[in-house]
């Protein structure tokens, strides 16, 4: 039987923690795209080039985008809570440097400490959703941190441009800093300990070659532009690959604890969530360049107003995340994801068609409030479906990799559309292609001969990510079992404190969830105890265990009671075996 007296629970209010962890994920998701309305008052302020000002935001993609891998696996061995605070108190206090920087070496610096705090913080947050949200709660969990994603990337311009003109650029910085204590409080005060991993070595040589490789590639696509990709773009590129190679194959054959368990990837959910999620990446990045250069040099628009041609998408994207959570939950998550892309594919279709100069405002805020929309049904399913079989022990590995590979997405997005827009622009405006890699700052009105080439190669290029949305609906076409084989069931790794003489339990009452650590003891009767309580822990695409009211449990007899519901209980309330 179980010994109560060392049975130890932990009650917690998933949504609190949620919401505590959301305040920190938003700032540096905004951060990422607020520095574009605001380089050209960077320029001016501290005197810098424009090659130099582009790094403000280069600087902190790339050291944003590289630490990931590690600091998912980070989180599974410290804990999410623990690195999210550290990397909380590291980007609030770079933003602080950022704002009081007086060069613009001492800003790009910053910048990269700032993208380090990041990475640090960014895999923690689905990871406590993934552990603290039972399966049968947590679309809807997801679908408010997918949402929060995409608005937070389409608000970035709409502030910077709103501080920029009333407070100056430093205060697209500064103004991080009282949010992130606020948020750093609520974090300690609301966001639970979990169980740790138990500690092994640290896979040194994983992280030493996931790092490099990913730089090489991440470095090589950002400048590729910028330096007309010239040959030695394409050997970084190249070179950034083989050793991510070297990386795969390390974490193949490395018998201890790799960064990045590729057993992960037997789950067909995980891995096409990933294509998915990447596609979306690629879309949601490349599709905001023509848009903003159509809307300054065609339309007339300032750069606070062409920003402002986001807000039907972002206001479309966050009201409709909770009806989207909730139909997710009801029915499997990868069963929403082709409408999305669908949708997103006609959107695109649709923007690129009205992108004339004749076209009034009005009429493309229509297909921008259907690309919203297609994002809702996009970023929660995504996130939901990827992290659904995996146990809880790799959950941080698993939200690294998916942060990871959202991240190079964006990066692919940014670099390619960037490519294409300087091809367009050379062949309907000859010459014109001189001034494409200027895609950050405000764009120069153009001359209304201009009008009509200009607006044609930007709808053009609008063509790209409608193209590269149907990558995702593939996704969705795996994942919906169209195509492909089932998944295969992710081994469970052992984790403190219960390695090998605790178990992990859900339970839930009416308001909160409860992640219970149970001693595991030899004497357990046969008909209450499972022949091996690790493989149960992998259990991760299953229901919750039952309504139990965790801190009524007091004795032998209750938790007999209980271990009955639960062994006995049908798949629809209870644990299930099957796997999607």
């Amino acid at each position: 039987m179980f010994d109560t007296a060392t049975a130890r629970a932990q009650s917690v209010n998933p949504w609190h923690a949620l919401w505590a962890l959301l305040i920190g994920f938003f700032m540096i998701l905004v951060d990422a795209t607020i520095v574009a309305v605001a380089n050209p008052a960077i320029m001016a302020s501290l005197g810098a080039g424009y090659d130099a000002v582009l790094w403000v935001t280069s600087a902190y993609l790339l050291a944003y985008a590289v630490p990931l891998l590690v600091a998912g696996r980070l989180g599974d061995r410290y804990g999410p809570k623990t690195m999210y605070l550290i990397g909380l108190v590291v980007f609030t206090a770079a933003s602080l440097w950022c704002g009081l920087s007086d060069t613009i070496g001492m800003l790009v610096a910053a910048r990269v400490v700032q993208g380090l705090g990041a990475a640090l913080l960014t895999p923690q947050t689905m990871t406590v959703i993934t552990r603290t949200f039972p399966p049968h709660r947590r679309g809807v969990a997801m679908s408010v941190w997918g949402a929060t994603a995409g608005v937070a990337t389409l608000v970035g311009p709409l502030a910077g441009g709103v501080l920029v003109d009333h407070l100056g650029w430093q205060w697209i910085f500064i103004v991080n800093v009282p949010i992130g204590v606020i948020g750093l409080v609520m974090a300690v005060w609301l966001v639970p300990s979990l169980p740790t991993q138990a500690r092994q070595r640290f896979d040194i040589p994983g992280v030493v070659l996931s790092g490099v490789g990913l730089f090489l590639i991440v470095f090589a696509l950002q400048e590729g532009q910028s330096h007309g990709w010239a040959a030695w773009i394409w050997v970084t590129v190249a070179a950034g690959i083989a050793v991510m190679v070297a990386f795969v194959y390390w974490q193949s054959v490395n018998t201890g604890q790799p960064l990045i368990p590729l057993v992960i990837f037997w789950d067909r959910n995980f891995s096409m969530s990933n294509l998915g999620v990447a596609t979306i990446g690629f879309v949601a990045t490349g599709m905001i360049l023509p848009l903003m250069f159509y809307a300054q040099s065609v339309c007339g628009l300032t750069p606070t107003q062409a920003a402002l041609l986001t807000a039907p998408m972002a206001i479309a994207t966050g009201v409709l995340a909770p009806f989207v959570g909730k139909l997710v939950d009801r029915s499997h998550p990868r069963s929403v994801v082709g409408f999305g892309f669908s949708l997103m594919a006609i959107g695109l279709t649709w923007l690129s068609i009205e992108m004339t100069p004749a076209t009034p405002i009005w009429r493309l805020l229509l297909p921008l409030t259907a690309m919203g929309a297609a994002m809702a049904f996009i970023w929660s399913p995504l996130a939901a479906t990827a992290t659904r079989n995996l146990p809880p022990e790799l959950a941080g590995a698993g939200s690294g990799v998916y942060n990871t590979t959202r991240q190079v997405g964006s990066v692919f997005g940014s670099a390619g559309m960037a490519a294409l827009m300087t091809y367009e622009l050379s062949a309907k405006i000859p010459g014109a292609a001189d001034t494409a890699p200027q895609v950050e700052g405000a764009a120069a009105p153009l001359p209304e001969f201009l009008h009509a080439p200009f607006a044609l190669a930007m709808s053009q290029a609008m063509l790209l990510p409608a193209f590269v949305a149907l990558f995702g609906l593939i996704a969705a076409l795996f994942l919906l079992g169209f195509l492909g084989a089932d998944s295969a069931e992710v081994p469970a790794e052992p984790m403190e404190p219960y390695d090998p003489d605790h178990e992990l339990y859900w339970a839930d009452g009416e308001d909160e969830y409860i992640e219970y650590e149970v001693e595991w003891v030899d004497d357990t009767p046969d008909e209450y105890a499972w022949d091996d309580p690790a493989a149960e822990i992998a259990g991760a695409d299953t229901d919750v265990l039952g309504s139990v009211p965790g801190p009524a449990v007091r004795d032998d007899e209750q938790w007999r009671r209980i271990l009955e519901q639960l062994l006995d209980e049908p798949s629809g309330n209870g644990r299930s075996h099957t796997r999607d």
